[in-house]
């Protein structure tokens, strides 16, 4: 019997002052094996039973969203993207369930309107993009259309800290202000821009700089994910830049110089902190189909 796999990466947002709008893909990945038909659907997967592995599994939810009638199979799925922790666990699921009708549904879908469906349904850009893209990308949604770029990174580690607790986006979002004063607006908005131009020219020591002056969310959200600052204080210290809330929380992500990434490991151990430690590379690929 031959099997469909699809991988789809994590993704990490906002990297700072992007909010909404700047992501990342990371090597760690959502794999879902589709194989043979059967009388109703069924996902082996590797959560406790909270999590549906009938047809209200977001996965095969979001897959009968696009093809009502679509015939139901075994799936399996793995995975090594920790749930609820910003690294976009629920985007991986649903652009694999989108990948999921394209490939049963026969529907031939592009890149390009693979991202506008996954858009629609999570709301913002910032994660599903890089989850079908790969490596960074800046993208926006106006209600309507969604419109992403993609490009390289400059090389990089990504030093990554996992707490031992979830946030959910829910509590993180429910923290952030209705409004904000038109001058943090303003200066956040072009450290933004300033860091999106230094990845496309490669400078990597500039990117991260501009990855700690966002005012529009981690100020807010550091209450709760006091690791950040941290972590942030302990690597500055060492001279290293780059710190940022992963999406909504609660990892924090280190985008550190190569060169830089042993000294960066020591520092931040001193810390104790409470979770696990990756050192991951940026995924090139983006979301991936092997026959």
């Amino acid at each position: 019997m031959k099997v469909t796999v699809i991988r789809v990466p994590a993704t990490s947002a906002n990297l700072g002052p992007g909010f909404d709008s700047i992501g990342i893909a990371l090597n760690l990945y959502l794999t879902l094996e589709i194989k043979e038909a059967r009388q109703d659907w069924l996902m082996t997967q590797p959560f406790s039973a909270d999590i549906p592995s009938d047809k209200r599994n977001l996965i095969i939810k979001t897959a009968l969203a696009l093809v009502p009638d679509l015939p139901p199979h075994h799936l399996v799925e793995t995975t090594n993207i920790p749930l609820a922790r910003g690294l976009g666990s629920s985007s991986s699921a649903i652009v694999a369930g989108i990948e999921l009708a394209n490939q049963l549904g026969g529907l031939g879908l592009s890149n390009e309107e693979k991202l506008q469906i996954a858009v629609r349904l999570e709301g913002h850009p910032d994660n599903v993009a890089p989850a079908i893209y790969g490596n960074f990308v800046v993208a926006t949604f106006d209600g309507v259309q969604a419109n992403a770029i993609s490009a390289p990174f400059p090389a990089a580690k990504a030093l990554v800290f996992v707490p031992e607790t979830e946030l959910l986006t829910a509590k993180s979002r429910a923290v952030l202000p209705k409004q904000l004063p038109l001058r943090n607006a303003v200066a956040t908005s072009s450290a933004a821009n300033v860091l999106v131009a230094a990845v496309l020219r490669g400078n990597l020591q500039l990117a991260t700089q501009m990855m700690g002056r966002d005012q529009f969310h981690e100020t807010y959200r550091q209450q709760l994910v006091p690791q950040l600052g941290k972590i942030r204080k302990v690597l500055q210290n060492e001279g290293i830049y780059g710190t940022y809330l992963s999406g909504a929380g609660p990892t924090v992500l280190t985008m550190v110089a190569p060169e830089s990434l042993t000294t960066a490991q020591k520092a931040v151990k001193q810390l104790a902190l409470a979770g696990k430690w990756l050192t991951l590379d940026v995924d090139a690929s983006g979301l991936m189909v092997t026959k």
